[in-house]
């Protein structure tokens, strides 16, 4: 019997990438620190954080600091938001040199972004979405994806009529995640969605949410739900993830990490993240990550107290030693 081939080169617009894996845009958590460590595990293409095109245009110094990347990260994505077209098209004109790809978020639900009209706010209104991607397409000399979610809320989804506004104004791709914006996070992610979606489309159809294994990848893309997987949530502390999802080709699974994998991983993530940072701001940034690292190893409990109150490089480092590298029962 012949075996799929479920991992393969995916085509947006002029850009090739070497696989169908994604690393999502993850606002406060996908720094170039943790970008390195997914880009190390093989993911063909790395999201920025959510930027906000008013602070690009206003020159707004912490806002263009999210713009900066490392050499390695490439091809590297920015992913903008705002509810102006012509202010999201200004914003890509000055920032796309920098990018191999563009992303205009749709789908945030955060109050605060909301709350100005962007995100997920968009979704209810088609005509403002239209408007937005017609503007940035002509600006834009990159591949251009939207990243959407399935609609306001469960009255009001209407996924499909984005995606074709979306399609029609000329995106490369598109981006879903099937919740709502009043679902947040909660409850799961609707993948008959994406089997609604796919046969109307002929740009790729990237698939978000709820991917925290390897055989949910290969749920999506063995049904053909989708063209390209995108790790968001499933890759909290778990790079090991997009190695397993690159592995479907093969007839047997890698091993899971052991826990020396782990406790080398998380050390050179937190280099990583103390040379990006410094070392106060740098260990602060990285106590979520190691957090992660540590869900599911007994003791688990002990060591994110232990992590949180660590102040220093050479404490945490001693830590990582401790509980992931010390010979263990």
């Amino acid at each position: 019997m012949t075996r799929s081939i479920l991992i393969q080169p995916l085509q947006l617009g002029s850009l090739i990438l070497q696989n169908n894996v994604i690393l999502a845009p993850m606002a406060g958590v996908n720094n170039t620190a943790c970008r390195l460590i997914h880009k190390r595990a093989g993911a063909a293409l790395l999201y920025s954080e959510m930027i906000s095109a008013n602070g690009l245009i206003r020159a707004g110094s912490k806002t263009w600091e999210l713009v900066d990347h490392a050499e390695e990260e490439r091809p590297f994505a920015l992913q903008l938001f705002g509810d102006d077209p012509a202010v999201l098209a200004e914003a890509v004109r000055r920032c796309q040199d920098q990018a191999d790809c563009i992303d205009i978020n749709m789908g945030c639900p955060v109050r605060k972004v909301i709350r100005s009209g962007a995100g997920s706010a968009l979704l209810r209104d088609p005509a403002q979405v239209s408007r937005i991607v017609r503007a940035v397409r002509q600006a834009c000399q990159r591949p251009l994806t939207i990243k959407i979610r399935s609609g306001w809320d469960l009255q009001q989804l209407n996924f499909a009529e984005i995606a074709t506004i979306v399609q029609d104004e000329g995106a490369d791709a598109l981006i879903l995640h099937p919740r709502t914006r009043c679902q947040g996070f909660g409850g799961q992610a609707n993948w008959n969605h994406f089997a609604i979606l796919r046969p109307h489309l002929q740009i790729p159809l990237i698939a978000s949410g709820d991917i925290f294994t390897a055989e949910a990848a290969r749920h999506l893309l063995t049904q053909q739900l989708c063209d390209a997987v995108m790790i968001g949530r499933g890759g909290y502390g778990n790079p090991w993830l997009i190695r397993d999802i690159l592995a479907l080709n093969h007839p047997a699974p890698p091993a899971p990490p052991s826990l020396a994998e782990r406790g080398q991983t998380a050390l050179e993530h937190l280099e990583l993240n103390c040379q990006l940072l410094g070392e106060r701001q740098g260990c602060l940034d990285i106590r979520k990550h190691l957090c992660w690292y540590a869900r599911g190893i007994d003791g688990a409990s002990d060591f994110r107290l232990q992590v949180n109150s660590c102040q220093s490089l050479l404490q945490l480092r001693h830590l990582i030693h401790h509980f992931f590298l010390r010979d263990r029962p």
